[in-house]
């Protein structure tokens, strides 16, 4: 083979390689966040010592190379802001945050609102009758489906009164607040058999919960939680996929994540 035939395979070979290669087109598409961004006044579930986010600057200006330079240092507790609970957080044997596999955390996504029904009662919690409206109007939610739950809460961040009922960042026992309740948990875990439960609330459990009995049904399915969602307002009831890909912490309980919905235009 000469030189000029050589050049033309290799030509058309890269040509069919940058074919192949194009990206994902996202046009079709709205990209919705819906997280909280993290910084002082991001909301931790009481503790002791107080639990916050801490950033501390490294480096930041003019180098004497002539170049800008910025770095930082962050701390943060595994269960505050918009974050993952892996199954691990309640169940000895469950999967930890870097464990879970990404068929769990990007998948097909549905709502369910009871914004409603929360505005009448802040310790209000999913019920099966929910489930089986939203289901008579939608369909049976699907395997593998992440389910977010919106209360509307998120209005309230980051006021810690309004938001956890409670304006204690230490003591837990006065917290009020709307999520999920064990029956349905149930339904939506062992006969549906989600992939994530999330809810735009402090917790996957109501506020004035002592047994964590939703964060146990889930766990002991190795299904996870997203918590401190925000901006559910902006996702359909169905018919979206979102991207729910934690800080990767070998052995983590959970961590903070980033949530990305794909919602078609």
């Amino acid at each position: 083979m000469n030189n000029r035939c050589c050049v033309a395979l290799f030509a058309g070979l890269l040509t069919s390689l940058a074919v192949q290669a194009d990206p994902f087109d996202l046009s079709g598409y709205r990209l919705i966040d819906l997280g909280h961004a993290y910084g002082a006044d991001t909301l931790y579930w009481p503790g002791r010592p107080v639990p916050r986010f801490e950033l501390e600057q490294l480096a930041y200006g003019e180098t004497a190379g002539g170049y800008f330079y910025s770095a930082n240092r962050f701390c943060s507790p595994e269960h505050g802001g918009t974050h993952l609970d892996a199954p691990i957080h309640f169940a000895r044997d469950g999967r930890t945050a870097d464990q879970l596999p990404l068929e769990q955390l990007i998948a097909p996504a549905v709502r369910i609102d009871v914004r409603e029904q929360a505005t009448k009662d802040r310790g209000y919690r999913l019920q099966p009758e929910d489930i089986r409206r939203f289901e008579q109007k939608w369909g049976v939610i699907r395997r593998g489906t992440i389910v977010l739950l919106q209360t509307g809460w998120s209005r309230y961040w980051p006021d810690r009164k309004a938001y956890f009922g409670s304006e204690s960042a230490e003591d837990a026992s006065g917290l009020e607040f709307p999520s999920y309740g064990e029956e349905a948990a149930r339904i939506l875990v062992k006969d549906r058999g989600v992939a994530l439960l999330g809810v735009d609330t402090a917790s996957i459990d109501f506020g004035r919960s002592s047994d964590f009995v939703v964060h146990r049904i889930a766990a002991a399915a190795n299904v996870g939680g997203l918590e401190n969602l925000t901006n559910l307002d902006q996702v359909p009831e169905t018919g979206f996929h979102v991207f729910a890909l934690p800080i990767k912490i070998r052995g983590g309980s959970g961590g903070p994540v980033r949530v990305v919905a794909l919602v078609p235009r």
